[in-house]
């Protein structure tokens, strides 16, 4: 018998429709069967440009019911979701445009030279897609790193059919979305299954597992990807694994900069702190801050800031209960205090926002305080009191992988005196976005973004944001000595596709 899947409303925590059916070990089988079938009619780069673009039309013409779903289902308000498909359509527009420009192919073409020592026989280097991509959707962005988001764009424009498992969170958005992916798919002469939308716990062990699947993109918590991370090598042909799943992104503000900036970095960490319930990925959750009357300062700064922030909705019930759980575990802990205690003086399933403080000698040892370079998913912080350079040094040589690092200087420290350019380069190794006097929240969707960072932020060196995470869905591969009529056209001397290229050594454009 069929298990239905429950759209609910995270604000009541009623179920608001069932939207579709658990898949089975079958449903799975024939999804990925069919998406691999796929694979030569994506094989077209001009098929690729215009499923990507029909795909971003389709979105926005079913946006105000999508934005509407996703709000019922998530509660992150109209406004933010409004905010969240424009990113979602503009990067599968950036996809597009890079897949016409082709330099991901990076195409390398070194002809034969007998001259050599050894002879150098005939190379042409380029990238091919590697197959079905397995994309597992997040909870808190129900379009940009969902159905519709950045693991599916860049796969399809590197030619690879998806398989998506949806959020049990936004059931229904993903079934909207996946209509309208479907729906671009016909309309750029493609099979429907070049995307399919999967729902179901089982569903998604049985993906990463099944012998057709790729590659597979994650995005969620450490323990949930962690196992399919270890399924993937686990697999008799390993595959590789894109997985973010999770992030404390410290923040080292400097005694100059509290100084001179107190009122304005309380209120910008503050603000990036509680945004979207202090749900997102980069949510500064550690921060290393002065002791004394200047951290004073900046601490009462912060504590009013958070103290007006409205409670607000988490994603789900479990999540709130995770949220409240972690912060009385960390707030328990000897020695913390709790300027603005988070989760107090909300009311329903709502949470309010806090923050907690300790000296930074708790955590110049392994101990009971390592919980709280733990991430805790929700609007909480915890601000360490240091009073040396040796003490933040000695904190950050502790802490885990993150997408983000953040350190705020002083106006002559930014200009070169002090210890800015140290610690830039301390904060480097921890971190694949290192900020400068700015908040990590907000990932512009650019050329040279980097979304990701060493274990346990992620599971590869690549991003999942920005034109270069194509990458991920492809694998080089080279002709040596291939005649001329045998080559593919990205390969051949007369360039018939116009694409940049390196030549026995020199760049073309």
């Amino acid at each position: 018998m069929a298990v239905p899947v429950w759209s609910v409303d995270p604000r009541t925590g009623n179920q608001r429709e069932a939207v579709a059916a658990e898949a089975t070990a079958e449903d799975v089988d024939a999804a990925v069967r069919a998406a691999h079938a796929t694979r030569g009619a994506l094989s077209d780069r001009d098929t690729r440009i215009a499923l990507l673009r029909a795909a971003a039309d389709e979105l926005e013409s079913e946006g105000e019911r999508i934005i509407a779903t996703a709000d019922a289902e998530t509660a992150l308000g109209q406004a933010r979701l409004t905010g969240e498909l424009a990113r979602t359509t503009g990067q599968l527009r950036a996809f597009a445009d890079e897949v016409a420009e082709g330099g991901h192919l990076d195409v390398i073409i070194d002809h034969a030279d007998p001259s050599t020592a050894p002879p150098r026989p005939d190379l042409r280097r380029y990238k091919i897609p590697l197959g079905v991509a397995a994309v597992y959707s997040a909870s808190n962005f129900p379009l940009a790193f969902s159905v519709p988001g950045g693991d599916t764009a860049s796969a399809l424009a590197a030619g690879c059919p998806v398989v998506v498992k949806a959020h049990p969170d936004h059931p229904a958005t993903s079934e909207l979305a996946g209509a309208a992916l479907r729906r671009a798919a016909v309309k750029a002469g493609l099979p429907e299954a070049v995307v399919t939308v999967l729902h179901g716990f089982e569903a998604g062990v049985a993906l990463v597992e099944h012998p057709l699947v790729a590659a597979a993109g994650f995005t969620g918590s450490v323990r949930g990807g962690r196992a399919l991370f270890d399924a993937a090598a686990a697999r008799p042909v390993p595959i590789p694994f894109y997985g973010e799943l999770g992030s404390l992104n410290p923040v080292v503000i400097t005694e100059a900069a509290a100084t001179e900036r107190a009122e304005e970095i309380g209120a910008g960490l503050a603000g990036s702190m509680t945004l979207g319930t202090g749900q997102f990925c980069t949510k500064p959750g550690f921060v290393l801050a002065p002791a004394g009357e200047v951290g004073d300062a900046l601490l009462g700064a912060l504590a009013g800031e958070v103290a007006q922030a409205a409670p607000g909705v988490m994603l789900d019930a479990r999540m709130r209960e995770a949220f409240l759980a972690g912060v009385a575990e960390r707030a328990a802990l000897d020695g913390v205090s709790s300027p603005v205690a988070a989760a107090e003086g909300a009311e329903g399933g709502t949470v309010a926002a806090g923050f907690l403080t300790v000296d930074a000698d708790k955590l110049a040892a392994e101990g009971p305080h390592d919980l709280l370079i733990e991430e805790c998913f929700g609007p909480l912080t915890v601000v360490v009191r240091y009073a040396t350079a040796e003490q933040v040094s000695a904190v950050l040589s502790r802490l885990p992988g993150n997408l983000t690092a953040t350190v705020h200087l002083g106006a002559a420290e930014a200009e070169g005196e002090g210890e800015g350019a140290a610690l830039l380069a301390e904060l480097t190794p921890l971190a694949g976005r290192v900020l400068v006097n700015g908040w990590p929240t907000g990932v512009a969707v650019t050329h040279a973004q980097h979304h990701g960072g060493p274990y346990p932020a992620t599971t590869s060196t690549s991003t999942s944001v920005g034109t270069t995470a194509i990458e991920r869905w492809l694998r080089p591969v080279t002709y040596q000595n291939a005649p001329a009529p045998l080559l593919p056209p990205e390969l051949r001397d007369d360039n018939p596709l116009g694409l940049p290229r390196r030549v026995d050594g020199r760049r073309e454009v």
